[in-house]
């Protein structure tokens, strides 16, 4: 397989100008590596940010410290400047779905955060985000996040060729649902690579068989939120913040992952094992 090829035939752009297109992408080994090179910076971040995520902390801190990161190491974060967006991580506190501002906010025991972190290494995207705690959470928001991690893996696990786009949503509703969470819909995974947010959409809920055929070389997200009350949410003045309308707990996690000749490879696994600091989580990907 070449670098890229798209499945309706078309060119795709070269990096420096790559932008969405509603065709999907189907990478070649030359990308895969270097998507593990982003991923794997991108994971080491997150592993480095656990050190920070206590009570006192200021948001801002957090952005701080993604900012230095990735200036040591040849990176940009790639939310910086994207639509506006003035930060270079997204932290989402207790009932924040997605897209929290890294402000001036100071973390309180008890609370539970969200640090969405993309960096951009050598034209591509490691793209990632995890839950921490700070202190020692409730065991209602401790349960919330082991079910948010376990969706994702769910959805995960049915990713190889052959399956269906559909496939992935429905084992992701199927499990949170079984656990009485809801689903976030209006937020989903996306293709990446070379774009930051490229096609196809990976809906959190779908109906098994149905959708786009998953073929090798393809490289998306999978990104569930997870609510412990109702799913609805609603956005905030800054136009970027979304929350609960229930103010209820919300978790995420987020893989950046790859289609392989047998199944799937992900890119931001934690080097460290640290997939969900301070949680013990019901599966730890092998």
């Amino acid at each position: 397989m070449d670098r890229y090829e798209c499945i309706d035939i078309l060119t795709a752009p070269e990096a420096e100008h790559a932008r969405r297109t509603e065709s999907i992408k189907l990478y070649g080994p030359d990308a895969f590596e270097g998507m593990r090179r982003a991923g794997e910076l991108t994971a080491r971040c997150l592993d480095d940010i656990a050190d920070l995520i206590c009570a006192g902390t200021a948001l801002s801190q957090i952005n701080n410290f993604v900012l230095n990161f990735a200036a040591k190491y040849h990176a940009t974060p790639a939310t910086l400047g994207y639509k506006s967006y003035p930060y270079a991580c997204c932290t989402s506190v207790n009932h924040v779905v997605c897209h929290g501002f890294p402000d001036e906010k100071k973390l309180r025991d008890g609370d539970i955060v969200n640090v969405d972190v993309t960096l951009i290494l050598n034209g591509w995207h490691g793209d990632s985000s995890r839950m921490y705690v700070v202190g020692k959470p409730k065991r209602t928001a401790e349960r919330l996040i082991q079910i948010a991690h376990e969706a994702m893996m769910q959805g995960i696990s049915v990713v190889r060729p052959g399956a269906r786009l559909g496939d992935i949503g429905n084992a992701i509703q199927t499990y949170a649902r079984s656990e009485r969470c809801s689903v976030v819909r209006e937020f989903c995974g996306h293709g990446i690579g070379q774009v930051f947010h490229d096609s196809p959409d990976i809906l959190n809920f779908g109906t098994a068989g149905t959708g786009l055929e998953l073929r090798e070389g393809m490289i998306f997200t999978i990104e569930p939120m997870i609510n412990l009350g109702r799913a609805d949410v609603k956005l905030l003045a800054d136009e970027w913040t979304a929350v609960t309308r229930d103010r209820s707990l919300s978790a995420q996690f987020e893989h950046s992952i790859g289609v392989t000749s047998d199944g799937f490879e992900i890119f931001t696994r934690s080097p460290t094992g640290l997939h969900a600091p301070g949680i013990k989580l019901f599966t730890v990907p092998a």
